[in-house]
């Protein structure tokens, strides 16, 4: 079948980062990165005796790689918020050192892979829920290829399982009500909706 040369193009988002998406990829990043501080040092250990069910709370650390590509709507914005999270997190403290720029690394990257597939266009949530599970999924690995190795199969699976529901519901779809709050409050006067 032949295309037409008069078919219209399909126009893609404009790529291009302006001053205020970077503004505010960055103050999301810095701000989480103070919550990740709190959440490794205080909230995390308050969880440990539910064993492997800590892990539905996992999501907390996973909001970054949705929430501002959500608002900014440009590549790599759940990199760039991500990691910056995790740069604040080392430099205040955080107990698992260095190791959280690379698990911020996959985090983001794995989101950010979500939202490159789909053009950076498509922005409900069943997107947000796949971003929100593909950057679980990798933290999941990481977790335990670095910290948990010689945990049994079927408790990292119960593990994985836990760190998915986390990041359907406070990640996929925490995110999409926290940027329609902020749209509502007019935070987000200028950005897409």
């Amino acid at each position: 079948m032949a295309i037409s040369a008069d078919a219209p193009a399909v126009a893609l988002p404009d790529p291009r980062w302006r001053t205020r998406d970077i503004l505010v990829t960055a103050v999301l990043g810095v701000a989480f990165g103070v919550v990740f501080w709190f959440w490794n040092n205080l909230a995390w250990s308050f969880l440990a005796p539910l064993g492997p069910f800590q892990n539905l709370f996992y999501a907390v650390w996973l909001i970054p790689a949705v929430l501002a590509p959500l608002i900014v709507r440009k590549p790599g914005a759940a990199l760039f918020a991500e990691l910056l999270a995790a740069g604040v997190s080392v430099i205040a403290g955080s107990p698992w050192s260095l190791d959280v720029l690379l698990s911020g690394f996959v985090q983001g990257a794995a989101a950010e892979l979500v939202f490159a597939f789909s053009l950076y266009r498509a922005w409900g949530l069943p997107v947000l829920a796949i971003a929100a599970l593909a950057s679980a999924t990798a933290a999941w690995i990481h977790d335990w290829v670095i910290y948990y190795p010689t945990v049994a199969v079927e408790t990292q699976l119960l593990v994985g399982a836990a760190m998915g529901v986390s990041a359907l519901v406070i990640v996929g779809f925490g995110s999409l009500m926290l940027a329609r709050a902020l749209r509502r409050a007019g935070v987000l006067e200028g950005f897409p909706r």
